[in-house]
C-alpha cells in the first residue's frame, strides 16, 4: 500500500535526521561554543563508525576485528575512540589560527579516509564492513524502523540535555568568554588551550556517536559513506542555517537541510534518466540558495545564540561583526 511506502520513508528520514543532529550538537560544541572552525567532521564520523563495526561485527578470514560484541559496546567505543582520535589532534592544530585549523583539519580527514579505503586487514579497504547487527532488526520491517527511530531520538535528547546543561554551566560561559575575547580570557587565568582541547574532544565524542548509529541503521560502512559533501560541509550547513550557538537551533537545521536534501532526490528521481542525473545538482543548488537566503536576511540563523545576562553584549557584537 501506497501509505505503507511513505510511513517507511518518513521513519527513513527521521532517523537521518537524528544522526544529523548528532553530528551538528557535536560541531556546535566546537563551533557554536568555542568558535574551532573544524572541517573534518567526516572523519571523526569514520572513526566511529568503522570502530563500532570492527568490534560488533562477525569474524571474517583476513581481517582484524569481528568480535560480535553487543552493539551498545561498540557505540560507547566508537565515542572513546573519536575522543582519543581528537585528543592528539587537538594538541597539535588547535594552535592555529582557525582558517589554518580548517585546513589541518581537512587534511586530518582525508588521511583517515584514504587509510580506511586502502587499509584491507582493518576496515577491509574498499569493500567496507557488512553484516552489523542493528536493534530491533529482527522485528519486521515497520516496527523495526519505528522502534530504531525511536532509540535514535531517544540519544538526542540525552545527549541534547547533556550538551544544554554544559552550555548553561559555569564552564559553557567561560567557553562563550574564550570564544569571544581570549586575550582577556587569559588575563583573567583561564587555560585557554585546555579548555579549547576539551570542547574539541567532547564535540569529536558525538560525531564518533553518530557515525557508529549511522553504520548500525545501515548494517555496513563503507568509505563511499565518509564523503566530505554529506559528512562535513552539509552538517556545516545544518549549523549555520539553525543558529551556531543555540543547540536547539543545530536540531531544526539538521531537519530543515536533510528534508530539503531527501525531497529534493525523490523529485529529481521522477525525471527520465538522461535529466535526473543532471538534476540532482539542483540538490546542491537549493541548499546554498537556502543558505545565502539565511545568511543574507538572518545571518544569526534561525534560533539565534541566547543572550543572558552579560553574554549578551558579547553576542550582539558578534552578530554585528558578522552583519558588517
Amino acid at each position: 500500500m501506497e501509505w505503507i511506502g511513505l510511513l517507511n520513508y518518513a521513519l527513513f528520514m527521521g532517523i537521518f535526521i537524528g544522526i544529523y543532529a548528532l553530528l551538528a550538537l557535536g560541531l556546535n560544541i566546537q563551533w557554536g561554543f568555542a568558535g574551532l572552525f573544524n572541517a573534518g567532521i567526516a572523519g571523526f564520523f569514520a572513526v566511529g563508525a568503522y570502530t563500532s563495526a570492527i568490534l560488533t561485527s562477525a569474524p571474517a578470514d583476513g581481517r582484524i576485528g569481528g568480535y560480535d560484541l553487543p552493539f551498545v559496546i561498540g557505540w560507547i567505543a566508537a565515542m572513546v575512540a573519536a575522543a582519543a582520535i581528537a585528543w592528539p589532534i587537538g594538541k597539535i592544530c588547535l594552535r592555529f589560527r582557525s582558517d589554518y585549523l580548517a585546513i589541518a583539519t581537512i587534511g586530518v580527514a582525508e588521511i583517515i579516509r584514504l587509510v580506511i579505503k586502502s587499509e584491507e586487514t582493518l576496515t577491509n579497504s574498499a569493500r567496507g564492513i557488512a553484516g552489523l547487527p542493528r536493534p530491533f532488526g529482527e522485528w519486521p520491517y515497520v516496527e523495526s524502523q519505528a522502534a530504531f527511530l525511536v532509540l535514535v531520538a531517544a540519544i538526542v535528547l540525552v545527549v541534547y540535555l547533556l550538551v544544554e546543561r554544559q552550555f548553561n554551566s559555569p564552564w559553557g560561559r567561560m567557553m562563550r568568554a574564550i570564544r569571544d575575547n581570549e586575550l582577556a580570557a587569559r588575563a583573567m587565568g583561564k587555560d585557554v588551550e585546555y579548555r579549547r582541547l576539551e570542547a574539541f574532544i567532547f564535540g569529536a565524542a558525538i560525531m564518533g556517536l553518530g557515525g557508529a548509529l549511522f553504520a548500525h541503521f545501515n548494517r555496513s560502512i563503507t568509505p563511499e559513506a565518509i564523503d566530505p559533501m554529506v559528512a562535513t560541509f552539509l552538517v556545516w550547513i545544518m549549523l549555520i542555517l539553525g543558529g551556531s550557538g543555540n543547540n536547539r537551533g543545530a536540531i531544526l537545521g539538521a531537519a530543515v537541510v536533510w528534508t530539503i536534501w531527501s525531497v529534493s532526490e525523490i523529485a529529481t528521481d521522477q525525471l527520465p534518466h538522461e535529466y535526473a542525473v543532471k538534476a540532482k545538482y539542483i540538490r546542491l543548488f537549493l541548499i546554498g540558495l537556502l543558505l545565502q537566503l539565511v545568511l543574507r536576511f538572518r545571518s544569526e540563523g534561525l534560533l539565534p545564540e541566547p543572550l543572558r545576562g552579560d553574554q549578551g553584549n558579547s553576542g550582539i557584537d558578534r552578530e554585528r561583526s558578522v552583519q558588517s
